[in-house]
């Protein structure tokens, strides 16, 4: 290369630097400004009570967009041709789809799951079989904490196709307790005393009232089931169901009505009683 080249290759390398800090500051700067505008779109959806779910959803599309709009704007600086880069992306999008169609799966259902909230942040669910507490939502995943204390991250797509169970929606919930009586009990009484046990229970509900039915003969047992309503704004469910069972217990002990356990009667049959 001759020094005419250099001196060429030289004044265009100076004549474009230029552009190429403009170009990284502003991709530097739409981070930072996608970061400020995200936080502060979240915070004023909370101040004006909007739900937490779209406020998230809300401030995650702020971001984004403005880091969109400043990396095209830092790839104009330096002359790249979006237009062309498009065309081309275009042509490769079937096939990149492909690869991609379970993160755009998870994203669309993150964002249908948003809009239409069928459980909230703090929440109670099951889905799928796991059953816990909702602690956080974007548009990739939901985050759960199980009763046992584990952290599950399950994809919005699986959520989305699968029965959702809301178990903190509706502040009401039935609890079913199955208890067995011996064959010799006046069924009336245990009906009785069974529901005399509920009353004072705490958070008990009246409406629908607390109802006791005989389902089954067992092979040592009559067997009922207690339904009863409580409001869990005041209580848990499995706070009602220990109660239930003490309450149970106590009163049945002192009216006297037993609560048998299952009988196995064996006959051992001596070799010398075959002949």
């Amino acid at each position: 290369m001759n020094t005419l080249d250099w001196q060429t290759a030289l004044a265009n390398l100076l004549a474009f630097l230029p552009l190429v800090i403009v170009s990284l500051l502003i991709f530097v700067f739409s981070f930072y400004l996608a970061g400020l505008a995200s936080r502060g779109v979240k915070r004023v959806l909370e101040r004006r009570k909007v739900d937490k779910e779209l406020a998230i959803l809300f401030s995650q599309i702020t971001r984004w967009a403005l880091v969109v709009l400043g990396i095209t704007l830092a790839l104009e600086q330096v002359g790249f041709d979006l237009t062309a880069f498009l065309t081309g992306l275009g042509i490769l999008g079937f096939t990149v789809g492909f690869a991609l169609q379970d993160v755009s799966k998870n994203f669309i259902a993150g964002v249908l799951l948003l809009l239409e909230q069928p459980f909230d942040l703090g929440d109670t669910i099951e889905v799928g079989g796991i059953l816990g507490k909702v602690a956080k939502v974007d548009v990739r995943a939901t985050e759960l904490y199980t009763p046992d204390g584990q952290n599950v991250i399950i994809p919005n797509g699986e959520i989305f196709t699968s029965a959702i169970t809301n178990y903190t929606r509706y502040p009401r919930r039935r609890v079913e307790l199955s208890v067995g009586v011996g064959y010799e009990s006046d069924l009336e009484q245990v009906r009785a005393v069974a529901l005399g046990a509920l009353a004072g229970l705490p958070a008990l509900l009246d409406d629908p009232a607390p109802q006791v039915v005989f389902n089954n003969f067992g092979e040592s047992s009559i067997d009922f089931t207690l339904y009863f309503w409580v409001d869990l704004s005041q209580t848990s469910y499995l706070a009602a169901l220990d109660a239930a069972v003490v309450r149970i217990k106590t009163a049945f002990e002192r009216a006297g009505i037993n609560i048998p356990y299952p009988v196995r009667t064996i006959e051992i049959v001596k070799p010398d009683s075959l002949s």
